[in-house]
């Protein structure tokens, strides 16, 4: 096993994947590939969606939000894992650990509203395609993003200050790779039953009920499509609504494996993979679902090309 160094005074150890020295090496470059996909897909979608018109409609102004959550999500947890992963000091400081902690908290909890938003969109997109316009009208959108990113804040600023008040003894070293709820509150040296119920209690309204909303969304999308008779029709609204359910499936999938499970089931080896998969994987992922399968998306990317191309010449 990897020395791990531990003349750290106050500061926090991230143990990590150090008892696998050998997998550390794999996943720096499994971990940096993905950041560097992760940094261009989304500055991508970005760009795109900000300078052509014709993506200026709610679906793109929230998937610009959700791929501006995902760079900054990615971002306040990634460059510390690599620095990690990539030499024997595994040390935080505390100053450092309460602000990934708030950060990535307030960016996670807001894309689980976000997600359950564009959800809402898109049944609005296939159940009522007419009244469309008037129904996701910008203030609407505007207000919609706003409590996404308002619940995000909000959570982290009650989740985070009640898991970082809670007395450790001296206890620094969490047994993952980042500083998480789950994880940082088994430092303390109190009971945490209470938290643990708190944690599960904000996790139902941040995690489960926007699932709920999304399920019943695509509940009502899913009968609408059933009396489509046209075949263009169905491929036309199964395209709308094929990336964000995989998005969504992706990233709930994982997330509540982590936040919804009981305690006393939470291995650590399982844990950190499958929070990797969804704090580094899954924002990843995001951009190239989205324009792989989104002609708007492709199409744009090529006229903007072409333009700069043109400027060029």
């Amino acid at each position: 096993m990897k020395t791990i160094n531990e003349s750290s005074g106050g500061d926090f150890i991230l143990v990590g994947f150090s008892d696998q020295p050998q997998l550390e090496k794999i996943l720096f470059v499994a971990v940096l590939v993905s950041y560097l996909l992760t940094l261009v897909g989304n500055t991508a979608i970005i760009l795109v969606s900000c300078l052509d018109s014709m993506l200026h409609t709610p679906m793109y102004y929230f998937l610009t939000n959700l791929s501006f959550v995902d760079l900054c999500f990615t971002t306040s947890i990634v460059p510390q894992l690599l620095w990690n992963l990539h030499g024997p000091s595994k040390t935080i400081s505390p100053t450092g650990c309460a602000i990934q902690l708030y950060v990535s908290l307030a960016l996670g909890s807001t894309e689980c509203v976000l997600l359950a938003v564009m959800a809402f969109d898109r049944y609005a997109a296939v159940c009522r395609p007419l009244h469309y316009a008037a129904v996701m009208h910008p203030r609407l959108c505007q207000s919609l993003a706003g409590v996404a990113w308002l619940s995000g804040v909000g959570n982290t600023l009650i989740q985070g200050t009640i898991t970082l008040r809670l007395p450790r003894c001296g206890n620094h070293r969490i047994y993952h790779f980042i500083c998480e709820v789950p994880a940082m509150i088994k430092l303390a040296c109190v009971d945490i039953h209470a938290n643990e119920v708190q944690l599960f209690m904000a996790s139902l309204v941040l995690l489960l009920l926007p699932l709920t909303l999304i399920l019943v969304s695509y509940g009502c999308i899913a009968q609408a499509v059933m009396k489509i008779r046209s075949a263009e029709a169905w491929r036309k609204a199964l395209g709308t609504c094929g990336s964000h359910l995989i998005v969504v499936s992706l990233f709930y999938g994982t997330i509540t494996a982590v936040y919804i499970q009981p305690n006393s089931s939470y291995a650590h080896r399982q844990g950190k993979f499958i929070t990797l998969f969804y704090t580094v994987i899954t924002p990843t992922l995001n951009p190239l679902i989205y324009t792989l399968r989104n002609k708007d998306v492709k199409g744009a990317l090529r006229r903007l090309v072409r333009k700069e191309k043109t400027t060029g010449e």
